[in-house]
């Protein structure tokens, strides 16, 4: 389509230099002011002639008329002028001709180009939840995320595939506590998945009727932070576990990740981002609450720390500033196009979302299917801003 953008702008440029023949338009700006209309009846492609009025001097009405009549790409089967917009049909004995047959002649590479040369794309996307099994949503954004890589490394991008996996939090006091009282290391490995998420249900059923199994699971999860040895050891088996049944599905859709870099990583790193943002004036104290202020930007408040809290746990926005230290992007900029990864308190929701952080040398990409159910685990947190797919 560029291609043929290019052919007839170069003859719309002709046609304008002969309304003014010290016009300062060239054939690249008038491809640029080209649009797709919204309806295949008002043609394939539309130049606005509103953008040419000042130039020319004239009405974009008259304009477009004057250019309806001039056409003569071998492009474009026709083109009429409709209310200042010039719309244009694309010519289908032209495409047959030219386009089939580049197709047939560059095979698997047509379309290719290397306009991503010397640029990096980082990718997070898949990102199940470890002990928790593979499911519906997860498939959506890992066939997605995998198919943005593909795209970009056409176009010549070096892509960095992360699966972020959720492989830390309270979670997994209560999956400690639940393995400790009711499982065995014969049932896990003979039910691997399944036999972590009974375990996991059976702590919920009996913590209804024991909640003092709640204060059991915060420590020892809180053991875990601190690296308690068998804690540490369980919660690293759980995690083979997982992986081995993921990489099962993995590997029947064809798809790799360069890195499987779950959200313990970044814990060790979230204090240094969180004095980043009080260095840079961005924290706030609200009911004993760290946030950044974002109203400015007509958005919510982002949760940085909960009162009850004096490092980063759980609360995404400084676990993804620390995903990518290397990124040199403000704060600011990254919580404005930060993830939608806290809801309220008590809310339950599962949706698509995807998040972006751009530089002159990184782009960082999150697609990402999160669900959050009622909980008296979750922080009280407003949504931060999205840029969803």
């Amino acid at each position: 389509m560029q291609k043929i953008k290019k052919l007839i702008a170069e003859d719309i440029k002709k046609a304008v230099d002969t309304l003014k023949p010290d016009n300062t338009l060239t054939a690249e700006t008038v491809a640029q002011m080209m649009e797709y209309p919204p309806d295949r009846s008002l043609g394939d492609i539309a130049l606005p002639c509103f953008k040419l009025s000042r130039e020319l001097r004239k009405s974009p009405v008259m304009i477009a008329e004057t250019l309806a009549g001039a056409l003569s790409c071998e492009a474009s089967e026709r083109a009429c002028a409709v209310n200042g917009y010039l719309n244009i049909f694309i010519s289908d004995a032209y495409l047959c001709r030219e386009v089939v047959s580049e197709i047939l002649d560059e095979g698997e590479n047509y379309g290719k180009n290397i306009d991503g040369e010397g640029k990096t794309v980082v990718l997070d996307y898949s990102s199940p939840n470890i002990a928790k099994p593979f499911h519906l949503g997860h498939l959506g954004t890992t066939v997605i995320g995998h198919s943005l890589r593909k795209l970009f490394e056409f176009s010549g991008y070096k892509c960095i595939g992360v699966n972020h996996l959720g492989d830390w939090g309270t979670s997994f006091g209560k999956q400690l506590v639940a393995y400790k009282k009711w499982g065995t290391k014969e049932d896990i490995e003979k039910n691997g998945v399944d036999g972590l998420v009974a375990l996991y249900v059976r702590f919920h059923e009996e913590a209804e009727k024991d909640p003092s199994l709640f204060d059991e699971a915060r420590a020892e999860f809180t053991k875990l932070e601190h690296g308690d040895e068998e804690n540490t050891r369980l919660w690293k088996w759980f995690i083979s576990i997982s992986l081995e049944e993921y990489k099962k599905t993995y590997k029947q859709l064809d798809i790799t990740f360069d890195y499987y870099t779950g959200e313990s990583f970044y814990t060790d790193k979230m204090p240094a981002q969180v004095e980043k943002l009080r260095s840079m004036g961005l924290l706030k104290i609200d009911d004993g609450a760290s946030i950044v202020d974002l109203s400015e930007y007509s958005m919510p408040p982002c949760l940085i720390l909960t009162a009850r809290h004096s490092i980063p746990r759980v609360i995404s926005p400084p676990r993804f500033i620390a995903t990518i230290p290397s990124i040199s992007i403000s704060a600011c900029t990254l919580l404005r196009r930060g993830s939608r990864s806290i809801l309220p308190s008590g809310s339950r929701s599962s949706s698509l979302w995807a998040t972006i952080g751009t530089t002159s040398s990184y782009t960082s990409l999150t697609v990402r299917c999160r669900s959050t159910e009622r909980s008296s685990e979750h922080a009280p947190a407003t949504s931060c801003g999205s840029s969803s797919l």
